[in-house]
């Protein structure tokens, strides 16, 4: 079966009005229900004797007619409503904003800069697109609501049941490769993709997030796909002590993005904010670190790490100090190629060690000294050699099993001659032969393979067969290629081969594994379309490349209208119409017809071109549609100026017919109204009367009314000519306005003002003579108020004043004396009254010594005790006198 988008728009969503839409829209009509109660409403119309039948037949036809109507509109709106590129816009509107929210908190520390998430937007945009996230294990697509593993290495998301089957069959193979070892060791599994190695242990049981907070996330169409909307919080790689910012995502969290404050390799710089992914910086400074030589400094910019080796060369002695060469300063000691040569502490030999430092040592011959086989030691001088012991030489053969037979002896041994019976590597046979030479005997193993499908063949096999060198030849779950690898158990690995799918254009190519050609879409190309347009245009709108029919013409339609303007309106040359036809159903039975909708040129709207257009007034232009482009009436009033020349018209905005003596365009014509109102010119300051005339032109005439007005000091009533008034300056004003009589008001002082009758405040020079007083008030003296007032002048005491204050002084205090005096004898007399009236309400009291004497306990309870006993024994007495009666 092909694809749909290779079916040449036989797809889905791919018919044309007149052929799919039609099957579709009568497949959505026709219904068995129908046709079932047809025939029974056929045999009921038939009898005349059931009208009620009939009635109640054709209420449930119309029932049906609408529905199937209704369903038939919504196919019509469903297919011409919206197109597949719009379907794809607003997944990437959706997409978009998905995007940006995971984004948010991590470009809110890089200041909008997302340079960095390319990588993790790579995968995000995958976990979107239709068929781009595929389990390489089942050559599947990976959906929404699917359970699903990601690998730590690679990224790669799987199917969490296909990776646990991976990684059940990894394991088998891995441990019966032999039958000691099998299941006891804990062998890794690889990831299918990049091959990281996990343990058993490791093996995935859950469905967790990509964060590994949430198991089994909820599926939440606004978050990517698998994610638990959390914010990440995985450590960094390399780790560096923050947490990832983004919101759970897929792929690898990207570089840190926190502001730390950090100097740079050689520590000389000042500390400088940096990306902490980047807080590793070079001043670009000399580095100036003492070398390894300890003579030089590195001269590199300032570097990570340890420093270069010293560069340069000088002049070195090797370790024995005959030799002078160029060597580098980083690798000062070196070694000639001459033999020591020095005498030996035996002095019969010389040193034969190459270049080297300290003493030779001793020689190498002195002391005791072994024979070849060992077994014999002797004392001889360096200059003789050990001679052989004549034992046998006794030493381990090449074959770990005979010794040597041969006397001692110098040099190495020879190889085992010995005849042994010996058996084959498999086990199946035995035979007589030296012991040096292997014995592989010609029986071929019989065994199995790992592959559990070919024998092993191999000669004389020991029972570890190698795996199978067989290609596995089997068809691959692509069906177009076979499994290349050695021959193997269980399922083959996911088809190395792609295979490209190409859009329409075929420029645009995108590589998926092999057997998913069938399946996915096409990619979105960016070339343009290059079909020739359709309508009456010489080229068609730019859109990308697509499968199917091109999408309607959006251009402006630009035909020339009667009018002369062009046509704006979007192009009109392949409208879709619905077809209203005129046909009379034959039956209540008849199926429905279809709407049916042609592709027609609709006649160009009315010209709505703006032409400016000026109102009957002549107040403003206004733009209206080219087709009622004419003189209107803008509802204002008139505003042409009146005879009067104080008022404007009032009437709406009309016609105006302009005179030919007017020389002003705005002067009002026979057509505006006439002024009715009273003269409203301002009068001259102070007058309160109005003027006598209409409304008129020029200056009002000059008023001659008496005003009624009072002077200054409010006391007298004054009548003026008004013209006088308004016409007088400040200083007539002020005279004419004075009664001439002295001013009322009074002074701070509390005299009179002496001045006439004034506006304003009165002067403070009060001239008024007033007496002055000492401070006893015996002296006194008359002084001009003013003077007072500003307080220039004062009347002091003299000797007298103060002899007579301080004889008054000492008589009010021997008064004072006197009165205390009195007091303390009234106190007294009453004191010694009070005590005499108490002398005879006393009595005499003797005094006694209180001493509280503590009590006995039989003192403080015989009360207590006598009482019961007491009662008891009347008790008893009482019994005892009526037993005796």
């Amino acid at each position: 079966m092909e694809a749909p988008w290779r079916q040449g728009g036989r797809g889905r969503g791919r018919a044309r009005p007149g052929d799919g839409f039609a099957a579709r829209a009568g497949a959505a009509a026709r219904s068995p229900v129908p046709r079932a109660r047809g025939g029974a409403c056929a045999t009921a119309a038939g009898s005349s004797g059931e009208a009620a039948s009939e009635l109640s037949s054709q209420k449930k036809f119309d029932e049906i007619k609408k529905a199937n109507q209704a369903a038939a509109k919504k196919l019509v709106e469903d297919q011409f409503s919206s197109s597949s590129e719009e379907d794809d816009e607003d997944a990437e509107v959706k997409q978009g904003k998905i995007l940006a929210k995971t984004f948010t908190i991590y470009t809110s520390q890089t200041d909008g800069d997302a340079s960095e998430l390319e990588r993790t937007r790579q995968y995000v945009n995958e976990a979107f697109q239709s068929g781009a996230m595929t389990c390489l294990i089942c050559i599947a697509s990976v959906k929404r609501n699917q359970a699903v593993w990601s690998c730590c290495g690679c990224f790669c998301i799987f199917h969490l049941v296909c990776i646990q089957k991976w990684a059940k069959d990894s394991l088998f193979l891995v441990s019966s490769v032999t039958d000691d070892d099998f299941g006891k060791k804990d062998y890794p599994w690889p990831c299918p993709k990049c091959r990281f190695e996990y343990k058993r242990s490791e093996t995935p049981s859950r469905y967790y997030c990509y964060c590994g907070k949430v198991e089994n996330p909820t599926l939440d169409p606004w978050l990517v796909p698998h994610s638990c909307g959390q914010i990440c919080e995985r450590e960094f790689k390399p780790p560096c002590g923050h947490k990832c910012l983004l919101l759970c995502h897929p792929g690898p969290c990207p570089p840190c993005p926190k502001m730390v404050t950090t100097t740079c390799h050689c520590k000389k710089a000042k500390p400088v904010p940096q990306r902490c992914s980047a807080k590793e910086w070079s001043c670009r400074l000399l580095c100036g670190r003492t070398l390894l030589c300890g003579q030089h400094t590195c001269e590199n910019p300032c570097h990570a790490g340890d420093c270069q080796p010293c560069p340069r060369v000088s002049k070195q002695r090797c370790i024995c100090g005959r030799q002078t060469g160029e060597r580098l300063c980083a690798s000062p000691q070196w070694q000639c190629d001459q033999v020591c040569g020095k005498r030996l502490p035996c002095g019969n030999h010389t040193c034969e060690q190459v270049c080297h430092a300290g003493p030779c040592g001793d020689c190498p011959r002195s002391g005791k000294r072994s024979c070849p086989c060992g077994k014999s030691k002797f004392t001889l001088p360096c200059t003789e050699d050990v001679p052989t012991c004549g034992d046998s030489c006794d030493k381990v053969l090449e074959c770990g099993i005979h010794k040597c037979s041969q006397r001692c002896h110098r040099g190495p041994c020879e190889i085992c001659r010995q005849e042994v019976e010996k058996q084959c590597r498999c086990g199946k046979h035995t035979k007589r032969m030296p012991c040096h030479k292997p014995y592989l005997c010609e029986t071929k193993c019989t065994k199995i393979r790992d592959c559990q499908k070919h024998q092993c063949r191999r000669k004389c096999c020991s029972g570890n067969c190698p795996p199978c060198d067989q290609v596995c030849g089997r068809t691959l779950g692509c069906r177009n290629h076979k499994c290349p690898s050695g021959c193997h158990r269980g399922s083959c690995n996911p088809c190395p081969e792609t295979v490209d799918v190409k859009c329409n254009c075929g420029k645009t190519v995108i590589k998926v594994p092999c057997g998913r050609e069938r399946t996915i879409k096409p990619p979105k190309c960016k070339q343009l379309c290059s079909r020739p347009p359709t309508c009456h245009h010489p080229t068609q709108e730019k859109h990308y490349c697509h499968f199917g029919r091109c999408p309607p013409c959006r251009q402006s339609c630009q035909k020339t209208l009667t009018c002369g303007h062009l046509c704006p309106v979007s192009c009109h040359d392949e409208a879709l119409v619905k077809q209203t036809g005129s046909h009379q159903s034959a039956g209540p039975w008849e199926q429905p017809s279809e709407p049916a909708f042609i592709q027609t040129a609709l006649p160009c709207p009315p010209c709505e071109v703006p032409i400016p257009v000026e109102c009957l007034g002549q107040h403003e232009v206004s733009p209206l549609p080219c087709h009622s482009a004419n003189p209107y009436s803008c509802k204002r009033f008139c505003g042409q100026l009146l005879a009067c020349q104080n008022h404007t018209c009032m009437k709406e905005c009309h016609h105006v017919t302009k005179l030919n003596s007017s020389a002003d365009g705005k002067k009002a014509g026979p057509e505006c109204s006439q002024c009715e109102e009273e003269c409203t010119k301002p009068r001259p300051p102070g007058c309160p009367h109005r003027c006598v005339l209409p409304c008129h032109p020029g200056d009002c005439p000059s008023c001659l009314q008496m005003l009624k007005i009072k002077c200054h000091c409010k006391l007298s009533i004054l009548y003026i000519e008004c013209l006088k008034l308004t016409s007088a300056d400040l200083k007539e004003k002020e005279l004419l306005i004075s009664c001439k009589n002295q001013c009322p008001k009074e002074l701070p002082c509390g005299h009179r003002c002496k001045e006439v009758c004034h506006s304003g405040s009165c002067p403070l020079n009060c001239s008024q003579k007033v007496k002055l007083r000492c401070l006893c008030k015996r002296l006194k003296k008359e002084i001009q108020c003013s003077k007072i007032q500003e307080g220039r002048v004062s009347l002091e005491c003299d000797a007298l004043c103060k002899e007579m204050k301080r004889k008054a002084s000492e008589i009010k205090e021997a008064e004072a004396k006197a009165a205390i005096e009195e007091e303390k004898r009234r106190q007294q007399a009453e004191l010694e009254a009070f005590e005499n009236r108490l002398k005879g309400r006393r009595k005499n009291k003797r005094r006694k010594d209180e001493v509280e004497v503590e009590q006995s306990p039989w003192q403080k309870y015989k009360n207590l005790i006598m009482l019961p006993m007491f009662g008891v024994a009347v008790v008893m007495v009482a019994w005892l006198m009526v037993y005796n009666d």
